[in-house]
């Protein structure tokens, strides 16, 4: 494809020209796939990686400013998203291994009534409180990562969780008959 060519491609779909963007993806998935295949190291994950590239840069096409062809722009999402993924991909490992061996030390020491307990208080709280408190006390996540994921605003999942918490802590001591 020429550059003329995909400068035309690209102002018919900024217009929302849907078939020219299509052609602007059959001209450079390939490419960007091949790309994202020798990054990644798995097939599967790399053409997931790219058609979420593409789906990206239609959606920011406005932002597309030509100093580099559009393969070259739509590499670069595609490297961003994979790096974020390999991220995100290492950051849940190191947390598993963490949760994994604090589950390895609390199983060692906590007592089974005591953790009867604590399953039994967990019981008791409403669910979107309970969810909150799994991800942030029992897993590790951040408030943040725990409202994403809940998709309920920050302030709630902090409440949440201060409330579970107290909740908890509440009921645990009555079980100990304190």
């Amino acid at each position: 494809m020429t550059p003329h060519d995909e400068a035309r491609l690209i102002a018919a779909a900024r217009k929302g020209d849907s078939r020219a963007y299509a052609a602007l993806v059959d001209a450079h998935q390939q490419a960007v796939r091949g790309f994202l295949r020798r990054f990644t190291g798995v097939w599967a994950d790399a053409d997931d990686i790219a058609q979420e590239a593409f789906v990206t840069a239609w959606a920011k096409l406005n932002r597309f400013e030509g100093r580099s062809s559009f393969r070259s722009w739509v590499s670069g999402i595609g490297f961003r998203l994979a790096r974020d993924a390999r991220r995100a991909h290492g950051r849940a490992g190191a947390r598993d291994a963490a949760w994994l061996q604090t589950q390895e030390v609390a199983e060692n020491e906590a007592p089974i009534e005591d953790r009867i307990a604590l399953e039994r208080a967990m019981a008791e709280l409403p669910d979107e409180q309970r969810a909150a408190v799994a991800l942030c006390l029992g897993e590790g996540f951040s408030h943040a990562e725990a409202a994403a994921i809940l998709k309920l605003p920050l302030g709630t999942v902090k409440s949440h969780v201060t409330r579970g918490r107290e909740k908890l802590l509440r009921g645990l001591e009555t079980s100990d008959g304190h």
